[in-house]
């Protein structure tokens, strides 16, 4: 059985950044709150924080966070009277394409009555989040639901090559477009690999001069500004190509990644209304091509 005193301690010195501002949130000691996760570690045989300054989580204590946050949920939904669980927490994975265009607008109003903490990771990784008890819910480009989730297919987000006018006439892309993998190319992380898929269907190898920004609006700012070409979504170069500081280097070749909602059968009520809100953005913003 659970020691859930000793889960909220855990989860409220992960939250508040600390012992001190854990025990001011759950009106304790400072003491009685070291001593519950020092008790949760000892049943457990293994380290549930790391120690530093903020404490964070380990992969262990992530998944029992994550496990509190469904039990949260659960009790909400029985309107249990337990001042502890007026508010409910949800940890979950969007990719960061996503939150710069059309995810806040599904959050909406759901965080009136539930705290969100959002995780960014690449379409294709937010699942292994998932998996791991790390994540309530995950968007991405897996179609197959795990063990006791449901997944809701989203839509489609188009991919088109961009860059700068400055920038075509500085590398010659215009006269030399099979040169194109030569020139400076824009990658969100080591795990974005679209700029690869889309040089390899056109019959070219992998970019030689990779440039990393982990921003996505950045990433269109640094493409506007000829720092390099990148793969960027239609809705958001949408500005940029109608202002004419992004062009498409190639109208036919565009790279359509789908996405998906997954999110755990018993999340609860707050949940399920999440989940359609979901639903209902992503069909106003995402291709519905099947």
């Amino acid at each position: 059985m659970m020691d859930y005193k000793a889960l909220h301690a855990l989860a409220a010195v992960v939250r508040c950044g600390g012992f001190e501002p854990a025990a001011k949130d759950l009106c304790v000691t400072q003491s009685a709150v070291s001593q519950r996760v020092k008790g949760l570690e000892n049943r457990l045989g293994q380290p549930v924080l790391i120690r530093q300054t903020p404490p964070i989580a380990t992969e262990l204590g992530q998944k029992l966070i994550s496990h509190l946050h469904r039990v949260e949920h659960l009790e909400k939904d029985l309107t249990l009277a337990n001042p502890q669980v007026d508010r409910v927490h949800a940890r979950i994975a969007i990719n960061a394409d996503s939150m710069a265009t059309w995810f806040p607008e599904a959050i909406g109003k759901i965080t009136d009555e539930m705290d969100v903490d959002i995780v960014i990771a690449d379409q294709d990784k937010g699942i292994e989040l998932m998996r791991r008890g790390e994540v309530l819910a995950c968007l991405c480009s897996e179609d197959t639901a795990i063990n006791g989730a449901r997944v809701d297919r989203l839509g489609v987000v188009r991919y088109r090559a961009y860059a700068s006018p400055d920038f075509l006439l500085r590398y010659k892309i215009l006269d030399q477009p099979d040169k194109l993998h030569l020139a400076p190319c824009l990658q969100f992380n080591e795990d974005d690999k679209l700029q690869h898929q889309f040089l390899n269907m056109l019959g070219m190898p992998d970019p030689l001069n990779p440039i990393r920004c982990p921003s996505s609006e950045g990433f269109v700012q640094m493409a506007a500004n000829g720092c390099g070409f990148g793969m960027i979504p239609e809705m958001q170069a949408a500005i940029g190509v109608a202002s004419g500081s992004l062009i498409d280097l190639a109208p036919t070749s565009p790279i359509d990644i789908p996405l998906y909602w997954h999110t755990w059968r018993s999340g609860g009520s707050a949940m399920k209304r999440l989940r359609a809100s979901v639903i209902k953005s992503a069909h106003r913003w995402l291709r519905q091509d099947r």
